[in-house]
């Protein structure tokens, strides 16, 4: 145990490592060092490294010392902080923690946590949109390739991660889909028209909204702007999610969210509206 009075984590979340990041922005801010902040706080060294790295827990009256001390009057923000620092909330996703990697799970308890998500996909359907045949067609892609019961597994997985759509406090949802991907058959024309009638039955939920960017629209270079934006309780605390050939890669930096915020308008102004991308998608669907 820590004079922190928490034990130390072996591994840490990404919204656990975003807590400590915030919390060091708000010192640097405040011209602090980590062995400065320390000493006002009465702490040390080591529980300021650890805290600031997500490997140790803070309490609420703790959040809201160090952001005294480190000047900050943004009230909103610090809730926000407080909210993560103090939730002892196990996720679903923690049964599968032995048994997948926890990129899997960061992205899980990144949209749980999300007050809006926003997708743009140009390579496959996104997987909060998939059906089972669908994800496993992907899955059964992999390099090297899975065993049987490893797709099965992240198959169940995908399909777990979908109960958010249909929760009664859902996020509000907006994919934006590159004809691109729904042409692209991941199977055969049985799962491509099944994957097509889900998209069509998804866009039906009042807080789902599907867009389509046809292969005809002038002036799209977004071929390469696959993301997803989980909206925070406050604009600072928003996540970008991207894929890399290394995994997920989770962008939270100012500039980058910024960035990000530019693209999605960009390729959301490419887009069908709701309705003729429902239209579009229909189309789609009979010619199969």
């Amino acid at each position: 145990m820590d004079a922190g009075g928490s034990v130390p984590r072996k591994h840490a979340t990404v919204r656990q490592e975003r807590l400590g990041r915030e919390l060091r922005r708000l010192r640097e801010a405040a011209g602090l060092s980590a062995r400065e902040a320390a000493q006002a706080l009465g702490t040390i060294s080591v529980t300021m490294s650890r805290t600031e790295s997500g490997l140790m827990g803070i309490s609420e009256a703790r959040v809201r010392r160090m952001a005294t001390q480190y000047g900050c009057t943004d009230s909103e923000l610090i809730d926000a902080l407080v909210e993560i620092a103090t939730d002892s909330t196990r996720g679903w996703w923690e049964e599968y923690r032995e048994v997948l990697g926890p990129r899997f799970l960061d992205l899980a308890e990144l949209e749980h946590h999300a007050c809006s998500l926003q997708v743009i996909a140009t390579a496959h359907v996104p997987g909060l949109l998939q059906t089972e045949d669908y994800a496993r067609a992907v899955f059964r892609y992999w390099v090297p390739e899975l065993p049987e019961s490893e797709q099965e597994l992240r198959v169940a997985y995908r399909v777990r991660r979908q109960r958010i759509l249909s929760r009664e406090s859902a996020a509000p949802y907006v994919a934006i889909l590159h004809e691109s991907v729904l042409r692209t058959r991941v199977a055969d024309r049985r799962v491509a028209r099944t994957q097509l009638e889900e998209l069509l039955r998804r866009s039906e939920h009042p807080r789902v909204c599907i867009r389509v960017v046809p292969f005809d629209t002038d002036g799209f270079g977004g071929a390469s702007s696959s993301l997803v934006y989980a909206g925070g309780r406050v604009p600072s605390l928003d996540t970008v999610q991207r894929d890399t050939p290394y995994g997920s890669a989770f962008l939270d930096a100012a500039a980058q969210l910024h960035a990000m915020r530019t693209l999605f308008r960009k390729v959301e102004s490419a887009s069908l509206d709701a309705a003729r991308s429902r239209d579009f998608i229909h189309r789609l669907a009979k010619e199969l």
